[in-house]
């Protein structure tokens, strides 16, 4: 007698096939809600650079050389939220440039800096 041998898979090919698609699956989605949970962090991170960035052009175009240590600081309400600043005069090792750090925080007491910037400015002749 000559048997036809059947070519499908077997019945344990195919839960091993759904056990791996079932793992990569999971994965997938695991990878995809971590991914969705930061966008509220990078959204906050992106305004604050935005409120750090405009001061600092603020200090750039301020004509004055700005003195050692002077500490400046205020609020400023950008997408329906208040942004705390704080900018702060530093020495560096030319006395000709002074470097500008500003710092934004969602708090005025500044527990937690969201984003910080430096510049330089130099002495005008």
């Amino acid at each position: 007698m000559n048997r036809i041998r059947s070519r499908g898979f077997t019945l344990l090919e195919v839960m091993v096939a759904l056990a791996v698609f079932a793992m990569a699956a999971i994965a997938v989605l695991k990878s995809a809600s971590e991914q969705l949970g930061t966008i509220p962090v990078l959204k906050e991170r992106m305004f604050a650079d935005i409120v750090a960035h405009n001061k600092m052009v603020d200090a750039r175009l301020a004509s004055d050389f700005p003195d050692l240590g002077n500490k400046e600081k205020g609020r400023v309400e950008l997408a329906d939220q208040q942004w705390y600043w704080r900018q702060e005069v530093v020495k560096t090792t030319d006395e000709e440039f002074r470097a500008i750090r500003i710092k934004v925080s969602l708090d005025s007491s500044f527990d937690n800096i969201i984003s910080e910037v430096t510049t330089y400015v130099a002495k005008p002749d």
